[in-house]
């Protein structure tokens, strides 16, 4: 029978699959006892912070005004189409703040972060690393998951915002360069229909995605098997998964967002 790993992976058979969610969920309980538990790794806390958050900054900068860039000149087009041209403003700061810019910024992060994580777990795991930080005396769980996990949840937000400036100013740019408008007027009618309802919700749902990448790329790389082999599997594995997970939990969180913050 195919392990959990190889038979989700090649949508296996029923059993692997339900298998495979009771092993997640086992390790998130553990994860969560392990974060209230003494010690605090406030060191690799900190390392992980950099890692996830300042070395994505430049990539999920970029993604995001690309996103503005092509999103002020789609919606230009079709405002000026039906005569709304002035709607311009609000429509790019909505739409960059309450979806494009998390999701984007979820996905960048699953594709560089999740891989980074699942593979440098792998191949620790693989290498026996792990199993040396145990019998060292050190709770291997609590300094390799549980800072890597927090650090995606602490980051993502603000990666997020980071991604949503940047959205918006690109955005402003695209715009002028084809009628000039002011970065204050374009700031002023773009959010003015903004709320901190909208905002922070739709922002700090990141925290969930950072959660899910980390967790996932953790899980994966710490149940390899199998040498290199399993190591690109459990990279290749975190990624994607992750990268479903976060699409399919924006859905529920969207619906969410909507029924609890409604006006």
């Amino acid at each position: 029978m195919k392990t959990p790993q190889q038979g989700f992976g090649g949508l296996g058979s029923i059993p692997s699959f339900l298998e495979w969610f009771g092993e997640l969920g086992c390790f998130v309980g553990k994860f969560v006892r392990s974060t209230f538990s003494r010690p605090f790794h406030f060191q690799a806390l900190l390392q992980q912070m950099h890692e996830i958050g300042t070395r994505s900054l430049p990539l999920v900068v970029l993604a995001s005004a690309s996103t503005g860039v092509v999103l002020s000149l789609h919606t230009r087009e079709s405002l000026v189409r039906f005569g709304a041209k002035g709607l311009l403003p609000v429509v790019i700061v909505m739409t960059i703040i309450k979806e494009s810019g998390p999701i984007i910024t979820a996905l960048i992060v699953c594709g560089r972060v999740g891989a980074g994580i699942g593979a440098q777990l792998a191949s620790m795991k693989v290498t026996e690393q792990i199993d040396a930080i145990e019998a060292s005396g050190i709770n291997a769980f609590r300094l390799l998951v549980v800072t890597r996990i927090l650090a995606c949840i602490l980051m993502l937000p603000l990666l997020t915002i980071v991604a949503d400036l940047s959205g918006i100013l690109v955005g402003w740019l695209a715009n002028t360069l084809v009628e000039h408008v002011s970065l204050v007027r374009f700031i002023q009618d773009g959010f003015k229909q903004l709320t901190f309802q909208d905002l922070l919700p739709t922002t700090f749902r990141t925290a969930i995605f950072g959660f899910i990448i980390g967790l996932l790329g953790c899980f994966q790389g710490t149940r390899s098997t199998g040498g290199t082999e399993g190591v690109a599997r459990a990279a290749t594995s975190a990624v994607v998964l992750a990268s479903l997970f976060v699409i399919v939990a924006d859905v529920g969180l969207v619906r969410l967002i909507q029924i609890v913050f409604r006006p």
